[in-house]
C-alpha cells in the first residue's frame, strides 16, 4: 500500500521542481524558461507603464484653486480687507505647519503619531499598519503649502491694490482730473468697433504704463497701469515707445487690473522709441501686414491676425462671423499656434537625429523667437506656456503629468501676476489647456485604430477645448453657437498651413522677399479658406441661438458639454454599450424576478395564515386574520375529558 506524501514533502518536491531551481541547475533550461516567460513579463511591464501614464495626479489641484481664489479676492478687496486676508492665511499656514501630530495610544503607552516604526521589506517599502498613518500628515503638508502660496499671491495683490487705491495717481483718477501723462506702450493697440460717446468712429484701446503725470501744477512720478482710449493716431503705437499725451482720467470697472482709463484729448508725442529687441519685431509685424494687404479680400486681413495677432485690417463682417461660430481665437496668437510651432520644431529636430535634450532646447529657442516676433505680451507668453503643456500631454500621453504642469503654471502665473485671476483670456486659456490635458488623449484613444493619429488629434484637440471653454464663453456672450464645433473641426486642418507657412514667410521677409512672398501666397489661400468656413457656418439658420445668462447659463452649458462628451463615448464604443445594456437588462430582470418571488412568498404566507387554527392541548379554536388586530378564540368541548361539574345546592336549601 502506497502512503501518500505529507504536505511538507509535497512542498519540498515543488521547490525542487520550481523554475528557479531549474535555472540554477540547468542553464539551457533556464534560458528556455526565461524565453517562455518573456512575453508575459513584457505584457505586464506594458500594462504597468500604461497604468502609470494614465494615472492622474490631483495633489496640485487644490493649491491651484486656492491660489486662484485668493488672487481673485485680492483684486476686489480694499487694502484693509487684503491685510486681514493675509493675516488669516499666515495664521492658518502656521497652524498647519507647527501643529503637533495626533497622539495615539499604543502598547508601550502614549506616543506621537509622527514617531512610528515601519518594517522594511525586501523592496525597501514600509509595511505594517503604521505605513498608512502618513496620509494625515501628507494632507496637512499639502494644505500648508497651498496656504503659503495663497499668502504670497495675496501679499502681491495687496501691494498692487495699494498702488491702485493710494497715492497721488489714485486721487487724480478718483477726481477724474485732466492730466499731461508720460506713457510707455505695453502691448499692441486694439481697434474698437463701437463708436465712443463723442461720435469718434475710429477708436483704439492701448494698454500703457503711466511713468509720470502733471496735474494741478505738480509733477508726480508713478508706476500704474492705464488703458488709453484714443483716435486713429494711437493705432500706430508700438510696444516699447515712450509717449506724451493729454487726457482725462476716470476709474476702471471694479475687479479690473488697471488703475484707471484715460480718454486721450490729443495725439501722442514721441519721447523715445522702443528698444532694439522691441523695434525689430514691431517693424517686422508692420511689414508683414503691408505685404499681406496685396492679397486683398478676407485673406489680406485674416492672415496677419492668424500669424502675428494683428487684427487691424480684419473686416468687420468677417470678425462678426467668426465670433458667431466661436472662431475668434484664430485671429490672435493662442496656445494652438504655439503648439504647432513647437511641435513642428520638435519633429524636425528629431528627424535630424538630434538628441532629446538638444531637440528640446532647439525647439524652445525657436518658440522664443516666435514669441519675440509676435510681441512678448503677457497674453502671448501665457499662450506659449499653455500650448507647450498641451502639446506635451497629447504627444507623450502624460495626462497626469500634464495636469500637474498646468497647476504649476497656474500657480506661478498667479503668484507673479495676481491680476490674471479675473482675466477671461487667462480663464479661457487655462480651460482649453485643461480640456486637452484631461480629455484630449482619451478622445484620441476612443477613435478606431484605422484613423491616423494626426486626424485623431485634429478631432480631439478642438473638441476637448471647445467643450471645456463653452461654459465660460456663455458668461461673455450668452448665446449658443450651434455650429461652433463643426466649424472649428473644419478649420483645424487649415490652421496649421496658415501658421507654419505664414511664420516661415515672416521670418524670410527681411532677407528673401521673393521666397517669403511665395510662402505668404500659399498661406493666404488657406487663410481665405478659413474665412470661407466661418462665413458659411455663420450664414446657416440657427447659427446663434439664445442661451440663459449668468451662472445658470454656465451650469447648463457645462451639463450640455458633459452630455456631448458622453454621447461621443457611446458612439465610439458600440460593443461596450451593447454589453452594458445587456448587463443592465439582466440586472433589471433579476431584480424584478426577486421582487415577484418575494411577493409570491408573501401571498402564500398570507393565504396560509387565514382561517381557523386549532390550538392543540389548549382546547381552543382561533380565527387568524392578518387584516384584523385581534384573534378571536372559542372554547371547544373535550371529548375524553370530564363533563361540567354539577352545581349542588347549599345545605338547608329546599
Amino acid at each position: 500500500m502506497r502512503v501518500p506524501p505529507s504536505r511538507w514533502q509535497r512542498y519540498a518536491d515543488a521547490a525542487v521542481r520550481s523554475p528557479a531551481r531549474k535555472e540554477h541547475d540547468d542553464p539551457v533550461a533556464a534560458g528556455q524558461i526565461r524565453e517562455a516567460l518573456k512575453p508575459a513579463r513584457d505584457t505586464a511591464s506594458r500594462q504597468r507603464q500604461i497604468a502609470r501614464r494614465r494615472r492622474t495626479d490631483l495633489r496640485l489641484v487644490f493649491p491651484a484653486l486656492l491660489v486662484w481664489g485668493t488672487a481673485g479676492a485680492g483684486n476686489w478687496l480694499p487694502p484693509a480687507g487684503l491685510a486681514g486676508l493675509c493675516t488669516a492665511l499666515a495664521a492658518a499656514a502656521g497652524i498647519m505647519l507647527f501643529l503637533p501630530g495626533r497622539v495615539k495610544l499604543g502598547r508601550s503607552g502614549i506616543r506621537p503619531e509622527g514617531k512610528r516604526r515601519a518594517r522594511i521589506g525586501r523592496g525597501g517599502a514600509g509595511l505594517g499598519p503604521s505605513a498608512g498613518q502618513a496620509a494625515p500628515r501628507s494632507l496637512r503638508a499639502t494644505v500648508a503649502v497651498a496656504l503659503s502660496l495663497s499668502l504670497a499671491a495675496a501679499a502681491h495683490a495687496a501691494v498692487e491694490a495699494s498702488q491702485r487705491h493710494d497715492g497721488a495717481i489714485a486721487e487724480a483718477v478718483a477726481a477724474r482730473a485732466a492730466v499731461v501723462a508720460e506713457l510707455e506702450i505695453e502691448s499692441a493697440p486694439r481697434r474698437l468697433r463701437i463708436p465712443g460717446a463723442g461720435g469718434l468712429a475710429d477708436r483704439w484701446a492701448v494698454p500703457v504704463k503711466l511713468t509720470a503725470m502733471t496735474f494741478g501744477g505738480h509733477r508726480v512720478a508713478g508706476d500704474a497701469r492705464l488703458v488709453v482710449m484714443g483716435g486713429a493716431s494711437w493705432g500706430d503705437a508700438v510696444p516699447g515707445q515712450h509717449l506724451r499725451a493729454t487726457g482725462k482720467l476716470r476709474p476702471a470697472a471694479p475687479g479690473q487690473p488697471e488703475t484707471g482709463l484715460m480718454a486721450a484729448t490729443s495725439a501722442p508725442t514721441l519721447l523715445r522709441g522702443p528698444g532694439p529687441w522691441q523695434q525689430g519685431p514691431g517693424e517686422l509685424r508692420r511689414a508683414f501686414t503691408a505685404a499681406a494687404a496685396r492679397f486683398g479680400g478676407d485673406a489680406g486681413g485674416l492672415l496677419p491676425g492668424m500669424v502675428t495677432g494683428d487684427t487691424s485690417a480684419l473686416d468687420a463682417e468677417l470678425e462678426a462671423a467668426m465670433k458667431t461660430v466661436g472662431m475668434t481665437h484664430l485671429t490672435a496668437v493662442s496656445g494652438a499656434n504655439c503648439s504647432l510651432i513647437l511641435g513642428t520644431l520638435l519633429l524636425t529636430a528629431r528627424t535630424l537625429r538630434l538628441p532629446r535634450t538638444a531637440a528640446a532646447g532647439a525647439s524652445l529657442a525657436g518658440l522664443a523667437l516666435f514669441v519675440l516676433m509676435v510681441g512678448p505680451d503677457p497674453s502671448v507668453l501665457r499662450a506659449s506656456l499653455m500650448g507647450s503643456i498641451g502639446l506635451a500631454s497629447v504627444a507623450f500621453g502624460r495626462a497626469g503629468r500634464g495636469l500637474s504642469l498646468l497647476c504649476v503654471a497656474v500657480i506661478g502665473l498667479l503668484v507673479a501676476q495676481p491680476v490674471l485671476a479675473t482675466s477671461f483670456g487667462f480663464l479661457l486659456s487655462v480651460l482649453a489647456t485643461l480640456g486637452i490635458v484631461v480629455t484630449g488623449r482619451r478622445i484620441m484613444d476612443w477613435l478606431p485604430p484605422s484613423v491616423p493619429r494626426w486626424a485623431a488629434a485634429g478631432v480631439a484637440v478642438p473638441l476637448s477645448a471647445q467643450l471645456f471653454c463653452a461654459p465660460a464663453i456663455v458668461l461673455l456672450q450668452p448665446q449658443f453657437g450651434a455650429y461652433a464645433l463643426p466649424a472649428n473641426m473644419a478649420a483645424a486642418a487649415l490652421v496649421a498651413p496658415v501658421t507654419l507657412l505664414g511664420t516661415a514667410g515672416a521670418a524670410l521677409l527681411p532677407a528673401v522677399p521673393a521666397a517669403a512672398g511665395l510662402l505668404m501666397a500659399a498661406a493666404a489661400v488657406f487663410a481665405g479658406a478659413v474665412a470661407g468656413v466661418a462665413r458659411f457656418f455663420a450664414a446657416l439658420p440657427g447659427a446663434a441661438l439664445p442661451w440663459p445668462e449668468g451662472a445658470f447659463g454656465a451650469a447648463t452649458m457645462g451639463l450640455f458639454s458633459a452630455t456631448v462628451l458622453a454621447t461621443a463615448w457611446l458612439a465610439l464604443h458600440p460593443a461596450a454599450v451593447v454589453r452594458g445594456v445587456l448587463a443592465a437588462h439582466a440586472r433589471v430582470v433579476a431584480v424584478l424576478d426577486g421582487r415577484s418571488q418575494a411577493a409570491a412568498r408573501s401571498a402564500a404566507r398570507q393565504t396560509y395564515s387565514r382561517g381557523l387554527d386549532h390550538r392543540s392541548g389548549r382546547g381552543t379554536l382561533r380565527v387568524r386574520k392578518p387584516t384584523s388586530g385581534r384573534n378571536h378564540e372559542w372554547l371547544l368541548p373535550r371529548p375524553n375529558g370530564p363533563g361540567p361539574r354539577r352545581r349542588t345546592p347549599p345545605p338547608g336549601a329546599t
